[in-house]
């Protein structure tokens, strides 16, 4: 009896960590349903937009404690696409992204503030043209679920964030494009 209630804390203790362990899971990032899309003022007479139509990454999900959560994102900043050929040239040259020299843009959270079981902040650091800032999402969980397609455990979220590009060295037309970026990202992502 006696090596029973010794053996029996171990036991618990595997049991624990291995439902802790559990309770996170990695989703990969959908290509084809993730967008992330931005908008700059134009002479305070319009708000063009465009988006990059090429990211990947994953988010570590823990559904029960979702604080512990992270996000970890690249995006491919030659896949800028406006639906402007010249516009889109310009964009991926040195007075903006310049593609040649940084090839993608990353996000990655350090640290996420959960509201209630839809809303969150994600906080993280941005990294774009080679220089990294604090920058803060606003996250909202529309569904976690099996997807009806891929029969793969699955999860969607939409997130806003405005970003000042001058903080990364993008400078070129401020006065008559604005510095303040509106960022707007749909994510799905499965289970591996």
């Amino acid at each position: 009896m006696l090596k029973i209630f010794r053996v029996l804390p171990v036991v618990l203790i595997i049991a624990i960590s291995s439902t802790v362990y559990a309770k996170s899971e990695k989703f990969v990032l959908d290509p084809n349903h993730t967008n992330i899309i931005w908008h700059a003022n134009h002479l305070g007479f319009s708000n063009p937009d465009g988006k990059f139509a090429k990211s990947d990454g994953y988010i570590i999900l823990d559904e029960k404690n979702p604080s512990i959560s992270s996000v970890n994102v690249t995006i491919d900043t030659s896949s800028i696409i406006t639906g402007i050929e010249a516009f889109d040239k310009h964009l991926k040259g040195s007075d903006f992204f310049n593609i040649e020299k940084y090839k993608t843009a990353t996000f990655v959270s350090t640290k996420v503030d959960v509201y209630n079981q839809e809303y969150a902040k994600v906080y993280g650091d941005f990294t774009m043209l080679g220089v990294t800032k604090p920058v803060v999402l606003y996250a909202k969980l529309n569904k976690i679920g099996k997807h009806p397609f891929t029969k793969k455990k699955s999860v969607g979220f939409s997130a806003t964030t405005v970003i000042k590009r001058s903080e990364f060295g993008m400078n070129y037309g401020i006065g008559m494009v604005s510095d303040d970026i509106q960022i707007a990202i749909e994510v799905e992502a499965a289970v591996e």
